[in-house]
């Protein structure tokens, strides 16, 4: 329980708020209302991130105790406040052409056009948000591995995954096709959007090649003596993990965020609710990572990377479709689950095929 001190902490204080926000805007009846919804989201978050949790602790597990700290204090921050709070703010301040002050005013005092404006332009972000998840799932699936959950197929894919660029050649494929289920109007929104979850996604990759080919020149000094160098291999090392994974906690945040938006139009209880979800979602991560479960259940992580492949698919679909926030929460849930009890299986042949 001790990595969830902070999140219980953190949780009281924030139903704290919801409280007092709710019993100031309509009495008892509004705290117990804002009180309840709050729970909700939190409750919704959790669920909608819980393979995020796991995606992350595979790339979080090489990593020494101050990005650790790093990720829990400066990326709680990021996940909390932008991507929660900013972002949504900035989307309606830069579409609508408003200031940002005149958008806060907008969310606190007049949360339904808020919510308007903001849902008016949910292709765009589905798109964008979509399309980097579908390449994070496509490279994973394209990847060689070690082990494979379905051999039949991943064995498959990874042959094809030794073609060049495959993985971006399949996402403007989907991308095309979202476009075209896309109105009119907004057809020219959604691929540009689609475009720049590419273009994000790559350059994340490209910083990474680069600061790989730093990080090796760096090491190899280090070894020789150099301790600054090796302190230089470590930041390097924890910026590329760090970049990446506040992209991608962006792009599943997109989904919790317009989805919270179906429950209560009111930002300051999405915020609250949210973040309760994204503290706890942090602290599943260095669960997992200290207890060393990724390393127990060898299935996880793809049951992981087939969630978050099925809510990429979810979120372009919702160009066109209106997709149930319970139905992305129940598909995540079951291919970790699913996964969970595949791994069982395989640690018991595991052990019988010892003795």
């Amino acid at each position: 329980m001790r990595h969830f001190y902070l999140d219980f902490i953190f949780t009281a204080i924030a139903l704290a708020v919801a409280a007092w926000w709710g019993y100031s805007h309509g009495g008892m009846g509004g705290m117990i209302s804002t009180l309840s919804i709050t729970a909700i989201l939190a409750v919704m978050e959790i669920s909608l991130s819980f393979d995020n949790a796991v995606v992350n602790a595979s790339v979080l597990k090489g990593w020494d105790e101050f990005w650790k700290k790093i990720f829990l204090t400066v990326g709680i921050l990021i996940a909390v406040f932008g991507m929660r709070l900013v972002f949504p703010i900035v989307i309606v301040a830069v579409t609508a052409d408003l200031g940002m002050m005149q958008v806060i005013d907008l969310a606190l005092n007049d949360p339904k056009e808020y919510s308007a404006r903001l849902m008016a332009h949910h292709a765009e972000i589905s798109a964008f948000g979509g399309i980097f998840l579908l390449l994070v799932f496509l490279n994973f699936i394209f990847d060689e591995k070690e082990v494979h959950w379905f051999d039949w197929l991943e064995s498959r894919l990874a042959k094809l995954g030794k073609v060049d660029a495959m993985s971006v050649f399949v996402a403007l494929i989907v991308l095309m096709i979202s476009v075209s289920w896309a109105t009119a109007e907004q057809a020219s929104a959604v691929l540009i959007a689609g475009v720049w979850g590419i273009l994000v996604y790559l350059g994340v990759q490209v910083v990474s090649g680069m600061l790989e080919g730093d990080l090796e020149e760096d090491l190899e000094n280090g070894e020789n003596g150099s301790g600054a160098a090796a302190t230089s291999a470590i930041m390097k090392g924890g910026i590329i993990g760090f970049l990446y994974l506040e992209v991608l906690d962006a792009s599943f945040s997109f989904d919790g965020v317009i989805g919270a938006f179906a429950i209560t139009n009111d930002v300051i209880v999405i915020m609250l609710g949210l973040a309760i979800g994204a503290m706890f979602v942090r602290s599943m991560t260095i669960f997992l990572v200290d207890k060393g479960t990724l390393d127990e259940f060898v299935y996880l992580e793809h049951g992981a990377h087939y969630a978050i492949g099925a809510l990429a698919i979810i979120m372009l679909l919702s160009v066109k479709f209106h997709v149930p926030e319970i139905i992305t929460g129940l598909i995540g849930i079951a291919f970790i689950g699913w996964a969970f009890v595949a791994s069982l299986n395989y640690r018991k042949q595991e052990a019988k095929s010892l003795n």
